[in-house]
């Protein structure tokens, strides 16, 4: 039986810091350059487009903001056809900060929407595995950069 349920990609983690850094570290490209793309042309504010730049892939993404709910919620959208992102933040006590991340509005199919999906789920998994890295230890890990060294073979 088919399921006709909408494509999404998912991906969540406990940040032990305070909801108000944690939403920060998404809205303030200075902050974000730590742990996911490399240059933010502005902070993220609604109604505005952003461009992310990812230098050391020559790669960059036009970013929509769509909504903000200070220190709960983030959608933007990006890519070429558009896919939503929503960040939600969740406080989970005083010092901590679940965030899910989730990726919908797919418009491949078949393999090339398991393409995208297997992607952007690892993409995103790595987004919040360096943001933990650097909000609770100050590290930045260079995920990002070394998820695609160049002089290694892709599959």
């Amino acid at each position: 039986m088919a399921s006709h349920e909408t494509p999404w990609v998912e991906a969540q983690m406990l940040i032990r810091k305070p909801v108000s850094i944690v939403f920060n570290a998404f809205i303030d490209p200075d902050v974000t350059r730590h742990f996911w793309f490399t240059k933010g042309s502005d902070k993220l504010a609604v109604g505005k487009t952003i461009t992310w730049e990812w230098e050391m892939y020559q790669v960059s993404a036009k970013v929509e903001v769509k909504e903000i709910i200070p220190n709960k919620k983030i959608t933007v959208t990006w890519n070429e056809p558009p896919t939503t992102i929503d960040f939600h933040f969740q406080a989970v006590d005083d010092h901590s900060t679940y965030v899910v991340i989730k990726n919908y509005g797919f418009t491949k199919t078949g393999d090339e929407l398991l393409r995208a999906i297997n992607d952007n789920t690892g993409g995103f998994t790595t987004v919040l595995d360096g943001l933990k890295a650097y909000l609770e230890h100050n590290i930045n890990l260079n995920l990002i950069a070394d998820k695609f060294p160049k002089g290694v073979a892709t599959h």
